[in-house]
C-alpha cells in the first residue's frame, strides 16, 4: 500500500510538472482582413507623428520570446525622412500599398512598389520618401531590442 501511494504522488507531481513546462508555441497570421486594415484598428496599434507632420500607424503582430524578432504591419502618410542615424535592425518589408523610395548614403537609389520587398540592414542611412504606403514588416533585433 505504502509503494502504491509513492507511485501515485509521484505521479501525480511529474504530471503536475509536465503540465507547468507545457508552453504551446502556435503560429501567427496576418489575414486577409488583417492586409485589408484591419489590423489598424487593434487595442495594440500605435500612432505616430514624425518630424515632418506625418502620421504613422504601427501594430506588432508578433514578438518572439527571446525578444529578438518581430513582426506586424505599418501605414504611413506621405513622408520625407533623413535617417542620419544607422537604422538599428535589419528588417524585411513588403509593400501592400503605395510605394518607397530609398536614397542611400551613396546616392543610389532603390524605389519599392506594392507587391515588392526589400531588406533593410541596420548600418543603413540615407533617405525615405513616400507618398503613402502600408506594408507587412519583420525585424532582427539581434543581441537585444533596444
Amino acid at each position: 500500500m505504502k509503494n502504491t501511494i509513492i507511485i501515485l504522488i509521484s505521479l501525480l507531481l511529474s504530471s503536475t510538472f509536465i503540465l507547468a513546462d507545457d508552453h504551446i508555441v502556435k503560429p501567427e497570421e496576418i489575414s486577409k482582413s488583417d492586409v485589408a486594415g484591419a489590423m489598424y484598428v487593434r487595442p495594440s496599434m500605435t500612432k505616430t507623428t514624425h518630424e515632418d507632420g506625418s502620421i504613422a500607424l504601427d501594430v506588432t503582430s508578433f514578438l518572439s520570446t527571446d525578444g529578438k524578432y518581430e513582426t506586424g504591419m505599418y501605414r504611413s502618410a506621405a513622408s520625407h525622412i533623413n535617417v542620419n542615424e544607422p537604422w538599428g535592425v535589419d528588417e524585411f518589408f513588403f509593400v501592400i500599398q503605395g510605394s518607397i523610395t530609398l536614397t542611400s548614403k551613396d546616392g543610389s537609389v532603390l524605389t519599392i512598389e506594392a507587391g515588392e520587398g526589400a531588406s533593410i540592414p541596420k548600418e543603413w542611412t540615407g533617405k525615405w520618401d513616400t507618398d503613402g504606403y502600408s506594408k507587412i514588416w519583420a525585424i532582427y533585433y539581434g543581441d537585444s531590442k533596444e
